[in-house]
């Protein structure tokens, strides 16, 4: 009897604590845990995500989050009792709500990882678009939302080639994928207004049927060989090049050419090509794309269709930095269960963004909102390393810099034992409790 109170009260014990910023963001998905110890590993990854450590595998992790094994860490993402299923639809209504209705672009885009050997799940020969070229790895289907300029993932789903299948498994192309992600995204409720990507999908006529089906504006890439059926009589002409200023996400601009291809008689949908030259057309920065959107393109197609390519170079960068590649399974359950956890770290990075703030702040607020300073008048922003603008990595190194006092405590820790110092204990624990006040958004409370 002891020893079943005593695991009992182990079981209905609270968490241990670990920043404030990733307790609350954490705290809406603890129904989904049944077990404390669960949970707290969801919470300690979030924590080692989010340092920076280059390598995010689980003993580096470990490490850094003060856990004697990588066992435990292992053990959730292998073992434990919890729906990657249900943890992906709390995510995307935390999204959801977050964004109370504001329109949203939708990035459609492939990314590849190489894997070495032939033991992990949907690992074949196929190109991959991390290098540029077919090697062994794995692809994913990946969805990704851009609200003013924020970036924020939405979906992914593998690609499993033919000579991968298991049992139960159907085959599925990319543009299947794509298209149950679109239809995933429709029925979670987000506001579409728009929807990018590449010559894969542009020229998909299954893929643009089932944006159609849902009446989505897209714009999207074609190869510059795409052909048109055309009545006889009927030719195919470009207009003149007209100069656009090209502006970037950090408001930069460059000069860029643009010009519209006629297909016969004007029509619904649009071809335009873009450029840096129009003279040379140089491959690597020169597009040809196609949409539906109407009016005045001119001024507008080319910053639109460019954060496409803007998207796909900071996903690359987020998967840097969260680790996307760094497991060490071999099972696929247990990668899509990591790749979803990355997916809650990258969300939580997102919503502690300035734009996100500014949707949930009153006005009066709205200048400490865009300088992540805390309510409760603690400059954090005093910080030397503190970056003022307004980016995705801009947010990151500022979470980073909050749990920073906690990490190097757990890190010095084992030589207080060693060697007692109660002043810097009590230093660390007021500096700790400092740390707690930054509270960059708003927990489901």
């Amino acid at each position: 009897m002891d020893v079943e109170l005593q695991i009992l009260k182990h079981l209905s014990r609270d968490a241990h604590p670990t920043v404030a910023l990733i307790d609350e963001y954490c705290a809406e998905y603890k129904d989904l845990f049944k077990e404390v110890r669960n949970y707290e590993c969801f919470k300690y990854l979030h924590l080692g995500i989010i340092s920076t450590i280059k390598r995010k595998s689980l003993p580096e992790i470990a490490k850094v989050v003060s856990i004697n094994s990588a066992q435990s860490l292992h053990h959730f993402i292998a073992y434990s009792d919890w729906s990657v299923k249900k943890l992906k639809s709390r995510r995307l209504n935390k999204l959801k709500r977050a964004l109370n209705d504001q329109a949203i672009t939708v990035v459609i885009d492939e990314t590849g990882d190489r894997k070495k050997g032939k033991k992990t799940d949907y690992v074949a020969r196929q190109y991959l678009g991390s290098v540029g070229k077919i090697d062994n790895g794995i692809v994913t289907v990946n969805a990704y939302g851009v609200y003013d300029n924020i970036t924020f993932p939405l979906s992914f789903k593998v690609f499993k080639p033919k000579g991968t299948l298991k049992e139960g498994d159907k085959y599925k192309t990319k543009i299947e994928l794509a298209s149950e992600i679109i239809t995933e995204l429709i029925s979670e409720g987000f506001n579409i207004e728009l929807v990018l990507a590449d010559s894969l999908y542009g020229e998909s006529s299954e893929f643009i049927r089932k944006l159609n089906e849902y009446e989505l504006a897209y714009v999207v890439a074609i190869r510059n060989n795409h052909g048109v059926w055309l009545p006889a009589n009927q030719s195919v002409r470009a207009n003149k090049w007209c100069k656009f200023k090209r502006t970037f996400s950090n408001q930069k601009s460059e000069t860029r050419y643009i010009r519209e291809i006629i297909y016969g008689k004007k029509r619904t949908i649009t071809y335009w090509e873009i450029t840096t030259d129009p003279e040379t057309m140089p491959e690597n920065s020169t597009s040809f794309v196609m949409t539906n959107l109407q009016g005045n393109l001119k001024k507008i197609l080319g910053d639109l269709y460019g954060l496409r390519t803007w998207v796909e170079y900071g996903f690359r960068q987020c998967k840097q930095e969260l680790g996307w590649t760094d497991y060490r399974f071999t099972n696929f359950q247990h990668i899509q269960r990591w790749w979803e956890i990355i997916f809650c770290v990258y969300t939580m990075i997102s919503l502690s963004s300035p734009p996100f703030l500014s949707l949930n702040q009153a006005p009066q607020i709205e200048t400490e909102v865009q300088n992540s300073v805390c309510i409760d008048c603690v400059d954090f922003s005093n910080h030397k390393q503190w970056n003022h603008d307004y980016g995705w990595k801009n947010t990151l190194n500022n979470l980073r810099l909050i749990v920073q006092p906690l990490l190097l405590f757990w890190l010095i820790y084992p030589w207080l034992d060693v060697f007692p110092n109660s002043d810097l204990l009590l230093g660390f624990n007021h500096l700790i409790c400092t740390m707690n006040q930054f509270k960059p958004f708003f927990s489901s409370g």
